[in-house]
């Protein structure tokens, strides 16, 4: 497969993924803000932190409420990672493979495109529930038609790691978040405040119901653990290395458990000290501290992705 090719079937698939984070994000403080009932001030900051576009934030913006946060993430064009500069890179990745993907396919991603171009015309907050439902339907949509339409070979497999490295990365930026911000005082930790900030956590990652019937009570820990290690959940970091790291072996042809360049040895070796990390281990060395190694990491593995597979070789230049 063409570099060209491969890497805009990887990017086409990131800013898919990227665009329903951000609105898991937007759903995080909305259910918090329904299920307090203003126990405690609405907090905007953490979802303009948790993207990591707090600095153009604050240099177009500078006051952090409720309006300015929710357009910025949404529709924003100065914004690269709203939700709609993040479904119309996808869409224009689409347009180039078009010969790649199915008709299914960009049919489906050409309609989301459409419906928040729409949707943009009007003040983000005053309809913010209707435009997470949306981003969220759309996403399992074009995620079900892309495993239903197209053959399973090398694009599909490229596709597929960049959803999961988008993925890995995003998990671990809500639960940063969570644990540094939205609880600041320790002595708020088991609290009931606590307690509906982590099932609002969960319910952004969808995760709540598979939570309870495998965990029961919610207990920061046991959520922490699930979000980071579980071997089943779809969004836990470590299913989405192991699942990365599959795919790029189907491509590569390299056997299980070796390496035989400088992504897969980055990828395996992110796995395997996941299969060997309790959450004990996390806690003792700082949650925070373990997700900013994880994020630095994880940057180095998509680094190498691009090295690996995308870079094109510079060409001589002319005498």
């Amino acid at each position: 497969m063409l570099s060209r090719v491969a890497e805009a079937v990887f990017w086409m698939s990131r800013y898919l993924e990227r665009a329903d984070n951000v609105a898991r994000f937007i759903d995080v403080n909305e259910h918090l803000t329904l299920d307090l009932q203003g126990a405690v001030a609405e907090q905007w900051a953490p979802l303009v932190y948790t993207t990591g576009d707090h600095e153009p934030y604050f240099q177009h913006y500078g006051e952090l409420t409720r309006s300015n946060v929710l357009q910025f993430l949404t529709f924003d064009a100065r914004n690269a990672n709203s939700i709609l500069g993040c479904v119309q890179r996808a869409r224009e990745n689409a347009r180039a493979i078009r010969e790649i993907i199915s008709s299914e396919m960009w049919e489906q991603i050409n309609r989301f495109y459409l419906l928040m171009r729409d949707a943009s015309r009007a003040p983000a907050c005053d309809h913010v529930r209707r435009i997470v439902e949306d981003v969220k339907l759309h996403s399992h949509l074009i995620q079900g038609v892309l495993d239903t339409t197209m053959s399973h070979g090398e694009a599909w497999h490229f596709a597929n790691i960049g959803r999961l490295v988008e993925r890995a990365d995003k998990t671990s930026r809500i639960l940063d978040v969570k644990y540094y911000i939205l609880l600041p005082h320790t002595r708020d930790v088991g609290t009931p405040l606590d307690i509906v900030q982590w099932s609002a956590l969960l319910k952004s990652a969808s995760a709540l119901e598979m939570y309870r019937k495998s965990k029961g009570r919610i207990l920061p820990a046991k959520v922490a653990e699930f979000l980071i290690l579980d071997r089943d959940f779809p969004r836990s970091m470590r299913y989405c290395l192991v699942h990365a790291e599959e795919s790029l072996h189907e491509i590569t042809g390299t056997p299980a458990g070796s390496f035989g360049n400088r992504a897969e040895q980055q990828l395996g070796r992110m796995r395997a000290a996941m299969d060997f990390t309790s959450i004990d281990d996390v806690v003792q060395q700082g949650l925070h501290e373990f997700i900013d190694r994880f994020q630095t990491e994880l940057n180095a593995a998509g680094e190498a992705v691009h090295d690996v597979f995308f870079a094109r070789p510079e060409l001589p230049l002319a005498s």
